[in-house]
């Protein structure tokens, strides 16, 4: 059975940090690029960061870029998103996903994405 489970969410204040973990299996890992998306109620689904092993290769937001770092432990199957200087537009619920293109350059599309996660809940405060 195909899992992705995200942990790591929380409450933290504004210039803060936080850890997410996107924890993986049933799925040959290395084969996958990992991304994470968030999304606040009402607003359409944005994209945050992508990691590909096979190509060695991370991609970021703009929103995101200098303050979060995306890693993969090969090891254990498990994608970590360090989100540092947190701020209030941050807060969202953040997911996980998994596409077999192994690839970042098409990551946000809209067809990408073969399995998901539940979620995990980020927010900042001001």
């Amino acid at each position: 059975e195909v899992q992705l489970v995200e942990s790591g969410g929380g409450l933290v204040q504004a210039g803060g940090s936080l850890r997410l973990s996107c924890a993986a299996s049933g799925f040959t890992f290395d084969d996958y690029a990992i991304g994470w998306f968030r999304q606040v109620p009402g607003k359409e689904r944005e994209v945050v960061a992508c990691i590909s092993s096979r190509e060695g290769s991370t991609v970021y937001a703009d929103s995101v870029k200098d303050r979060f770092t995306i890693s993969s432990d090969d090891a254990t199957n498990t994608v970590y998103l360090l989100m540092t200087n947190l701020k209030p537009e941050d807060t969202a619920v953040y997911t996980c996903a998994a596409d077999s293109t192994s690839s970042t350059g098409a990551y946000g599309a809209s067809w990408w994405g073969d399995y998901w996660g539940r979620g995990t809940q980020v927010t900042v405060s001001s």
